[in-house]
């Protein structure tokens, strides 16, 4: 298949994920581009001659070109562009002229934004998380140390900081971020948490206090999902307040000055939701031994744990796993949406 061609299927792929995962303006974006894109701007050549991978699993062609106009639909630099964005509506034809219109105008801002990766902090995903720190606690008695891998700007390294409903449960501090999933399964275990220390690390950080990272980080949620919008910014006020930064690192490196620092008395989890995934075959197996070598080391003192949200081979969402040490148990306690909307929850026998 010529590189055109793989390009437009791409987008076609990403349209169908978006639809799945509930932005149907999205999607109806992507699918425009997929059928109407040309090589008549120096966006479309370069979009269209796309030299790496373009599929949403590479470099995510597709939500690049989308957070870029997005970003200047929010910082107000593409005014006829907002008027075809959500909440306003406009026929396909219309919407693809002023598409290509802007790629024209705001060319070089735009193949700018096209050099960098896509970058999300879903904060819906901390649902997933909680129950699993929750077990965690539960299972150790310890307070906790976290350190989460690929930490973006940080919004789900402060998950205590928002209120939760999942089921019958009530759990947190009253906030300006309540996380409220469908769940499904029984509750989830009550335990005192604790957090000694908190830690994170990304290759590209992205700073509360910086109005630029803010825009980034909200140019790549999708327009016609306010809530998402809200909620993110929400988060964002919380880590400002908070101080809250992530460490400039790559992954491997940093886990492994994380993992010799022994925590006597305390319960060192490593955590990571959909970016694992994302590391080179060759990272993510030095990262799993370094890990696994660590695990060797827990003791009932200093125990350590893993609680992941990735994607697996099954369709229904991503899978909630956790391995703890000294035993080595690896359980799925659960799966979710990768968004966060649902939870079923599995739990871990005997608790």
């Amino acid at each position: 298949m010529e590189k055109t061609e793989l390009v437009r299927q791409s987008f076609l792929r990403q349209a169908q994920s978006c639809d799945d995962l509930g932005s149907s303006f999205t999607a109806r974006l992507c699918k425009l581009a997929a059928t109407r894109l040309e090589e008549d701007t120096a966006v479309g050549r370069h979009v269209l001659r796309w030299t790496g991978d373009p599929a949403g699993t590479g470099d995510a062609l597709a939500l690049r070109l989308a957070g870029a106009l997005h970003a200047l639909v929010l910082c107000g630099l593409a005014p006829s562009l907002a008027a075809a964005y959500p909440p306003n509506t406009v026929d396909d034809d219309s919407f693809w002229q002023v598409c290509r219109a802007t790629f024209r105008e705001h060319e070089a801002l735009i193949l700018e934004r096209l050099k960098s990766a896509p970058q999300t902090n879903e904060v819906r995903r901390s649902a997933a998380l909680l129950p699993g720190f929750l077990t965690i606690a539960a299972l150790t008695h310890k307070p906790l140390i976290l350190s989460e891998v690929g930490a973006s700007a940080g919004l789900n390294l402060q998950w205590d900081r928002y209120h939760y409903r999942l089921g019958d449960s009530v759990w947190g501090p009253d906030s300006t971020v309540v996380l409220e999933p469908e769940w499904q399964g029984a509750a989830p275990p009550v335990a005192d948490i604790a957090i000694r220390e908190r830690a994170g690390c990304d290759l590209n950080p992205l700073d509360p206090s910086s109005a630029e990272d803010c825009l980034r980080l909200s140019s790549y949620i999708w327009a016609d999902q306010k809530d998402r919008l809200e909620r993110t910014r929400n988060a964002l006020e919380i880590a400002r307040s908070d101080g809250l930064t992530v460490e400039r690192a790559d992954a491997i490196d940093w886990l492994r000055r994380r993992l010799a620092i022994p925590h006597r008395g305390a319960v060192h989890v490593i955590y990571n939701t959909i970016a694992w995934q994302y590391l080179p075959d060759t990272l993510r197996e030095e990262g799993e031994a370094l890990i696994r070598h660590a695990g060797q080391e827990a003791s009932h003192e200093a125990p350590l744990a893993r609680l992941q949200l990735e994607a697996d081979d099954r369709p229904d969402g991503a899978a909630l796993t956790l391995e703890i040490w000294p035993s080595g148990e690896l359980r799925e306690i659960g799966r979710a949406d990768f968004h966060g909307r649902w939870i079923k929850w599995k739990g871990w026998a005997g608790l």
